[in-house]
Parts: C-alpha cells; sequence; structure tokens
C-alpha cells in the first residue's frame, strides 16, 4: 500500500469577524499543479463553495498563480476565496504587505493588509451591468423587481425596491440552473435593513454546483459600479444576506473594485492523497 501524498490545507471564513459567519473557503499551496481531474476531486470532496489552489508563479508578474474550483467546476473569479488566500498567505509572512495572484482569466489580483492581521484590501475588476429584460430570470427568482441588469461575464444583477424583498426570495433552484454558468445576484437598497449596511444583496449559482453562496466577492465586482453611481459616491457598506451573513466595504477605482473584508481560520492541517 502506498503512502499518502500530505498537502497542505486551511479553511478560512472570509468575509468574517467571528467563526460560522462568512463564506468559507478551503486554500491549498501547491509546489507544482496537479492534474485538473484531481483538483477537481479535492475541491468535491472539500464540499465548500470554493477551493483555492496555488502555486509560485513563475512569470514574475505576481507571487502566485491561483485558481478556483467549485465542488462541479472551475470558475473565472471567486473574490472570497482570493481574500482567503491572501490571509493565509500573509498570516505566515508577516513580514509582507501584499501578495498579489495570476489568474487565468481575471488578470492580476492583489491582497494587501488593512490595518490589522485579519483585515484586507483585495481588488477585483469591475464589471458594469447593463438594463436587459430578463423575465424568465425574474419568474425563477420570484418577487417584484424595479430592474434588470446584465454583464456578459455571466452576472444577472436583479435590483428590488427593498432589503426585506431580497431577504424574503424563494428561488427556483431548477429553473435558474437550466440557464448555464450564471450568477444570480438579487439586491437592494439596505435603508432600515438590520445589517446597517447602504446595500444588502443575495447571489445564486447553481449550476456551478452552489444554489446560494453566502458571500461573494466577484458578485460585487458587478454590484459596486451599478451602486456608486445609483447611490452617487464612490464607496458604501455592503452585506450579504445569506443563513450565515458577511460585511464587505466596496469601492469604485477606475475600472477596478476595491473590497475590504476580515478572515477567520477555522482549521489548519494536511489533505491527504
Amino acid at each position: 500500500m502506498s503512502a499518502s501524498r500530505r498537502l497542505p490545507i486551511s479553511r478560512v471564513d472570509a468575509f468574517a469577524d467571528r467563526p460560522f459567519t462568512g463564506n468559507p473557503a478551503a486554500v491549498m499551496p501547491l509546489e507544482e499543479w496537479l492534474d485538473d481531474a484531481t483538483l477537481r476531486a479535492i475541491a468535491a470532496e472539500n464540499n465548500l463553495s470554493e477551493t483555492a489552489f496555488l502555486v509560485p508563479d513563475e512569470s514574475g508578474d505576481a507571487d502566485y498563480e491561483l485558481r478556483w474550483f467549485t465542488p462541479t467546476v472551475e470558475v473565472a473569479l471567486c473574490g472570497h476565496a482570493t481574500l482567503a488566500s491572501g490571509h493565509v498567505l500573509l498570516s505566515a509572512a508577516q513580514w509582507r504587505s501584499d501578495m498579489r495572484f495570476r489568474t487565468r482569466k481575471a488578470g492580476i489580483l492583489r491582497v494587501a493588509r488593512n490595518g490589522d492581521e485579519e483585515g484586507y484590501r483585495m481588488t477585483l475588476p469591475a464589471f458594469t451591468p447593463a438594463p436587459r429584460a430578463m423575465p424568465d430570470i425574474v419568474r425563477a427568482l420570484g418577487g417584484q423587481p424595479v430592474e434588470t441588469l446584465w454583464h456578459e461575464g455571466g452576472y444577472a444583477v436583479i435590483v428590488y425596491p427593498d432589503a426585506a424583498s431580497v431577504r424574503a426570495l424563494t428561488p427556483d433552484f431548477r429553473a435558474l440552473s437550466k440557464g448555464g454558468d450564471i450568477l444570480y445576484i438579487a439586491t437592494a437598497p439596505g435603508t432600515g435593513d438590520a445589517s446597517g449596511a447602504d446595500v444588502v444583496s443575495r447571489a445564486f449559482a447553481p449550476a456551478a454546483g452552489i444554489d446560494e453562496d453566502p458571500v461573494t466577492g466577484s458578485a460585487h465586482s458587478a454590484l459596486t459600479p451599478y451602486w456608486t453611481t445609483r447611490l452617487g459616491r464612490d464607496a458604501f457598506a455592503a452585506y450579504q444576506a445569506s443563513a450565515r451573513g458577511g460585511h464587505l466595504g466596496c469601492r469604485l477605482d477606475g475600472d477596478m473594485v476595491e473590497l475590504t473584508g476580515r478572515c477567520v481560520t477555522t482549521l489548519v492541517g494536511d489533505f491527504l492523497l
């Protein structure tokens, strides 16, 4: 019987200030890439919304190359697992102020310290959505939205009149999954909401094996351009109203979005392969 291969793994709650909140991600630094089938199998075994795999970058453009897998597919952009990756690496390298990641479809992303060892600033590309009628999506999500928008990266932004409408949604996930690889984002002003945020949202990606994502950094790549324009300012406080919940700071900076948040490590160990 051959000996098990040990791969380091950390589990991190991202956009969280205490355990059992925010969005859990697995972070696995590797010496070199495993084959894609093995990466998918590990992500399925972890059974979290995303597992982030990192390999030292040899291009000179970044510190690490970064890829993200849900339990079923590789994704083009994942914010919370990027934040979690920065947290793991910066916790182990206290002398560093930031980490840069080269990704295959989202460019160079950066995670930097933001005041203390658990607070970070992360840059993601800005995806400005444009108005589009989406009656099938509205029927599947439910409620009475006031606006619907689309970004060609696969982001459907459905705007509701108030946070209570977003919280009350009970989507038809089977119907939504038929749309393919789309992130469905329900959002509304946070006025009067218990979260105290300027903007409230929920996010759904059933075709990627995630009916409802707890806190979605990439959703705010699309929400930030929309809400900064609507609110008339370049920054706002956001809350993703999932069962776990999570707070984010959002700022538009040219063609990039800067998100701020905290992380909590809940597990450090080995994955036996």
